[in-house]
């Protein structure tokens, strides 16, 4: 199931705009591919990132992705939760597994991401 109230990024991450934050997850269609996550390198607050960058790093028994910024900005703040107990991603991607939030530096950069049907297609086609 994909929430349709988030938008999506071409490399698997999720974002839940509210005001002038945007707050960042992985997908589910992610973490199932990753399996059972064991590590998750997660961006310092207060870094400016730009849309694509690379934040950090999930590791898990399988292999090692990274973790992209899908819009521009500050981070704000990092789940602490997460880094230390990363399993919560597997269990809940898209509630208490989000891993950090972004003060948006162009807001409408989150429009131009794909809604969760665009989404369902994309990993479809993949």
């Amino acid at each position: 199931m994909i929430p349709e109230d988030l938008k999506y990024y071409k490399e698997h991450e999720w974002v839940r705009a509210e005001d002038n934050t945007a707050t960042i997850g992985i997908t589910d269609y992610a973490q199932d591919s990753l399996g059972d996550i064991v590590y998750v390198d997660l961006p310092e607050p207060g870094k400016q990132v730009s849309a694509g960058d690379v934040a950090g790093e999930i590791e898990s028994v399988k292999s090692t992705a990274e973790l992209h910024t899908p819009v521009s900005g500050t981070i704000i703040e990092v789940n602490k939760s997460v880094a230390d107990a990363p399993e919560v991603i597997n269990d809940d991607s898209y509630g208490k597994g989000w891993l950090f939030k972004i003060r948006f530096s162009n807001p409408s950069e989150a429009d131009g991401l794909m809604s969760a049907q665009e989404y369902e297609e994309y990993i479809k086609g993949l």
